[in-house]
């Protein structure tokens, strides 16, 4: 994969798809486990790592929603079209 311009579309192999895909799980359930097991402080402390790490002031399960989304997408995508 090579930077892009903002205004030309991401081209990605299947492999990079897959591992991108792999990725976002990994990080989805990272988030999910930490959730469920952490305590309070650690729904603290994620929250405001969520709250730091987005352009908007999310929730981590708002964040998990539009990791899965992302992941829909890869799952989804059309093929590339030829430049002909």
């Amino acid at each position: 994969m090579r930077l892009r311009a903002p205004h030309e579309e991401a081209l990605l192999t299947g492999a990079e798809i897959a591992m991108v895909r792999q990725v976002l799980a990994d990080c989805a359930r990272l988030l999910i486990a930490a959730l469920d097991n952490g305590g309070p402080q650690a729904a603290a402390l994620l929250a405001e790592a969520t709250r730091a790490a987005t352009t908007r002031k999310r929730c981590p399960s708002g964040l998990i929603y539009f990791i899965n989304l992302a992941i829909d997408y890869l799952d989804f995508a059309p093929a590339a079209r030829s430049p002909r």
